[in-house]
Formats: structure tokens, sequence, C-alpha cells
């Protein structure tokens, strides 16, 4: 699973720098989807135009909530994302589904176990009455409690500080 052109990428270790090694060796790549799980884990999934001499045309891109690198993923196609998580933690009721071969993957020194990111006393950055349990783990602002950063200013929809809205 080891390929040099995923390493490469890898290795900008940040998620801005690997987007310009992308533009730098590929040419155009499409943003497919950004997915986050709880506070600290986001999934950055592209499509390269160009992809050889990667050996498969969709990347994923986990990275830590400062855009650190933590692996590269390659696939023929594009994993649902349950589906990559219960490949990751297999043992959590909520994820599910078949993951496509991975082609080639990649790690840097940000990697770490992503499925201590889900454990009930996971570490947050956000106060308790102000977080909520993320689908399969982790943490998630709560949306529409009083006084929560997270509230819309009034007489909007709520939602994040992001513009989500609350389920």
């Amino acid at each position: 699973m080891m390929n040099a052109s995923v390493q490469a990428l890898a290795d900008a270790m940040d998620l801005g720098s690997l987007l310009q090694e992308i533009r730098d060796r590929h040419g155009e790549f499409d943003l497919l989807a950004h997915w986050k799980q709880g506070e600290f884990h986001h999934d950055v999934v592209l499509r390269v135009h160009r992809f050889a001499p990667l050996p498969a045309p969709v990347l994923v891109v986990s990275t830590n909530c400062n855009g650190g690198v933590k692996e590269v993923l390659c696939f023929g196609d594009v994993p649902e994302r349950y589906a990559l998580w219960h490949h990751r933690c297999p043992g959590v009721p909520e994820f599910s589904g078949e993951l496509p071969s991975i082609a080639a993957q990649a790690r840097t020194s940000h990697y770490f176990d992503p499925c201590e990111l889900l454990a009930a006393d996971a570490r947050s950055e956000l106060r308790p009455e102000f977080r909520e349990r993320d689908v399969g783990g982790g943490w998630r602002p709560r949306c529409g409690q009083a006084g929560s950063p997270f509230d819309a200013e009034p007489g909007g929809a709520r939602g994040s500080a992001k513009g989500e809205t609350c389920s």
C-alpha cells in the first residue's frame, strides 16, 4: 500500500502545503467533501484530475484541527463517510459500510489512533453545557442552547458558528 507519490503529499505535513503540492504535481483537483468528526478530526476528500503517478484519483486527507496532515488515503472511488470510520473503528456501532479498496496509504508524525477521539471521556475544548456527542463519538457544539456561543443572531436560524443548521 506504500506509494512514493502519496507519501510525498503526506510529507507536506499541513493541508495548505499538501494542496499546493497537488497543484504543482497534478494540476487541477475537485474538493468533493469535508467531513468533520468531533472537534479534532477532519477528512478532506479530493479528486485529482491528472493523478499519475498516484495509483488512483481519489484522496482522503485526514487532518487535525490545525490542518496538520495525519494520513492520506488513495482510492479509486469516493468512500462513504461512515464506511471509512467503520474501517478505522470497527467496534463503534454507529459506523457501518463497505470501504472501497485502499490503493495507497501514508501516515505522518501527526497520526494517532482516531478511535481515541470517540471515547466518552475524549478531551474537548467545549464546556460540557455547550457540547453534545457526535454520531459515533467525539464532541460537537450543542446547537440552540441559550447562551451558547454557537447560537445564531436573534431572529435568524439557529446554527453553528459556521452556518450549519441544527438537527
